[in-house]
């Protein structure tokens, strides 16, 4: 199989179907083998009967259903699952739209990037209809993120991002805060699963390059501002201090 789609989902049953409808459509006419694998995040909504539905008349779409964990759990669920040679983490708002993985694939596929991660920022990236205080927010987070543990990476948190198989397992596999085992959740929350991905990979030696893309804002309450960027500012905190304790000493990157 050439490509796993990877898109968690809570809550989402007010765009899933067109959602699914865009991607099993694009890949279609992309690739030759795929599949689509649907990440229901213990959603309260119709969000798993839509997928399955959805499923029984496309068979590249699949469902996988967990407790409510929050998103990076259910990357994590998603990555381990997939068979694909590459692995694309795509937001199920479509924000970034398919097309854009034409982009990100030239890296992997012909420059041989380990990752390829869609960035809101650089030359030729858009943003469209972002409100002001989110924008501002995002930049003093990556500001944050930069000093601390990323350099050089200007935008951790698109939900966009492309993966080789053997990469990604390798690395999601030795996560330590947000792997599959996270603890059950009351309320949505998206956290900083890719600075924990994006840092490991780096200190394994993989290879990141990140691609401008255009990017669509669009409206959520999944989000909490303020209550949910403290959070993810002390997971970013937690990283750095779990490799102060040596518990990424692992991560390291195979011998080809």
């Amino acid at each position: 199989m050439e490509y796993s789609i990877i898109t968690p989902a809570y809550n989402e049953e007010d765009k899933i179907i067109v959602s699914l409808t865009q991607m099993v459509s694009f890949m279609r006419s992309f690739s030759d083998s795929f599949e689509v694998i649907i990440i229901n995040d213990g959603s309260k909504d119709s969000t798993e009967e839509k997928v399955r539905a959805y499923s029984k008349e496309n068979p590249e779409v699949k469902l996988l259903t967990i407790p409510h964990k929050g998103k990076g759990v259910a990357v994590s669920t998603g990555i381990m699952a997939a068979e694909g040679k590459y692995i694309y983490m795509a937001d199920a708002d479509l924000s970034a739209p398919m097309s854009e993985l034409k982009k990100l694939s030239v890296w992997v596929q012909d420059q041989d990037y380990d990752i390829v991660i869609a960035s809101r920022e650089g030359i030729g990236a858009k943003r469209i209809g972002e409100p002001l205080y989110r924008h501002i927010m995002g930049r003093v987070f990556n500001i944050f993120i930069q000093v601390l543990i990323l350099p050089g990476i200007s935008d951790t948190q698109c939900g966009f991002k492309l993966f080789k198989n053997k990469v990604a397992k390798d690395v999601f596999g030795k996560l330590e805060i947000y792997n599959t085992e996270g603890k059950e959740l009351e309320e949505a929350y998206l956290g900083a699963w890719d600075v924990e991905v994006l840092y490991l990979a780096r200190k394994m030696g993989y290879t990141i390059k990140q691609v401008p893309v255009t990017w669509t804002y669009v409206k959520t309450t999944r989000l909490k501002p303020l209550k949910d960027s403290a959070k993810m500012a002390l997971d970013v905190l937690k990283i750095r201090l779990n490799d102060l304790k040596g518990k990424y000493k692992t991560a390291q990157k195979p011998k080809k």
